[in-house]
């Protein structure tokens, strides 16, 4: 049952990256032109799925307080601070969303609400992944650092990382849902996207197989079995083909490219992480809820979960294509 719940998180985490992810790149996007129509067609582009795609992250959070009770404690004790701008983010985000329609005097204010909000909650996602990754002190079960010690270059570097992807996929979900102007500056946006992503992605990497053995990130490093560094091959090569893709016009493929390349960062972050949850202290099984906690909560799982992915399906089918009017 440990293991079930471990790869319900797993791919739950997943999901949540890429379904939010293009959603706070729009979002982050969305502050970097001040073109009103575009703006408009922007916000339609995520009207019927941005909230829909933050249920997902509920699941990630209920599923560590049930089945990891331990992991969820160590996790908000590491990263309370970057937890919270996160939740800060969130709100402001969901209130510019509804709020910029309904007061055009205040829309200023409400749209600088949904870029700034983006932007700080794909930088606390950043954050605490390179936090992660350098590995978190634990004692007893409990978190053994203290509230800023996250507050490193590594964090920030994956938190400025995390933006750009972000960005990407934002871009590239534009280019699906758009045709005309929208569609032609988010094309335009690609190659430079790519290229910075790209550029942070091999300093995390250099940084990564320089730091000292001693380190998280060298434990993880030292995880990784020869054909796992497939993964980081397929990532570079998915980002040179979204630099490239501008020329194909194949407007679904610099967002799946996008898609591809999270996947394989995902995959590599996994196998340098494996078999811990919080690295490079507390195992799946060490965190693990008692066996008869797992299966009662399976019984809820078991009815909740095909909703949510039911749900996430019907929205996307249903509002498949480009749209077709501004919303005003």
């Amino acid at each position: 049952m440990a293991l079930f719940w471990a790869a319900v998180i797993a791919a739950s985490i997943l999901v949540y990256v890429i379904l939010d992810g293009f959603d706070l790149g729009v979002g982050i996007l969305f502050g970097t032109t001040r073109d009103e129509e575009m703006r408009s067609r922007m916000m339609s582009s995520l009207a019927p799925f941005w909230d829909g795609n933050e249920t997902w992250l509920v699941v990630i959070g209920a599923s560590l307080f049930a089945a990891f009770p331990a992991v969820y404690a160590v996790f908000l004790g590491a990263f309370y601070i970057p937890v919270l701008l996160m939740l800060i983010g969130l709100i402001f985000r969901g209130i510019a969303f509804e709020f910029r329609y309904r007061s055009g005097r205040m829309r200023p204010l409400w749209d600088a609400g949904f870029f700034v909000g983006s932007l700080l909650v794909a930088f606390a996602q950043g954050a605490a992944i390179g936090g992660l990754m350098r590995g978190i002190p634990v004692a007893n079960n409990q978190y053994a650092g203290g509230s800023f010690s996250w507050l490193h270059p590594f964090p920030i570097l994956t938190g400025i990382g995390l933006v750009l992807g972000y960005m990407l996929l934002g871009a590239g979900w534009l280019i699906v849902k758009n045709d005309g102007a929208l569609r032609d500056w988010a094309y335009l946006r690609l190659a430079r996207l790519a290229v910075a992503t790209l550029a942070v992605l091999a300093l995390c990497f250099l940084v990564s197989v320089t730091v000292d053995i001693s380190s998280g990130l060298a434990l993880g490093r030292m995880r990784l079995e020869r054909w796992t560094l497939i993964f980081p091959l397929i990532c570079v090569g998915a980002i040179a083909g979204v630099a490239l893709s501008r020329r194909a016009r194949i407007d679904i493929l610099p967002f799946a490219l996008a898609v591809t390349f999270f996947v394989a960062a995902y995959l590599t972050l996994g196998f340098m992480m494996w078999p811990f949850m919080i690295p490079y202290s507390l195992t799946i099984a060490d965190a693990a809820a008692p066996e008869a906690s797992l299966q009662f909560f399976s019984y809820g799982g078991i009815v909740v979960l095909p909703v949510i992915v039911a749900y996430t399906i019907g929205v996307y089918w249903v509002f498949r294509g480009k749209i077709d009017r501004l919303k005003t």
